[in-house]
């Protein structure tokens, strides 16, 4: 694999979990939120994990971590404020 730094992945954390033979998806998720770490707050996260998708997930569809950089494309549901009693005892 081409071992090119690119700028959606500075220190090269996606590339080389695609190297790592066996990994698993807590390991893929623990380098993501690495990585995530690593770029800047104010980045298009999205942007770009669909950018490193294009760039590695195509070659290994099955791969831990694209399936773990499929998943942080999916938005979470808004929070929704419980007041009163409801708020309090769940």
């Amino acid at each position: 694999m081409d071992r090119t730094i690119v700028p959606e992945d500075p220190k090269g954390l996606i590339r080389e979990s695609y190297n790592i033979e066996g990994i698993s998806a807590p390991e893929c998720r623990s380098i993501l939120l690495d990585w995530a770490l690593s770029v800047p707050q104010d980045a298009n996260h999205p942007g770009l994990i669909r950018a490193l998708l294009d760039r590695y997930g195509a070659a290994h569809p099955k791969h831990p971590m694209t399936v773990t950089l499929q998943a942080g494309l999916v938005a979470p549901d808004a929070p929704k404020r419980r007041g009163g009693r409801a708020g309090r005892v769940g």
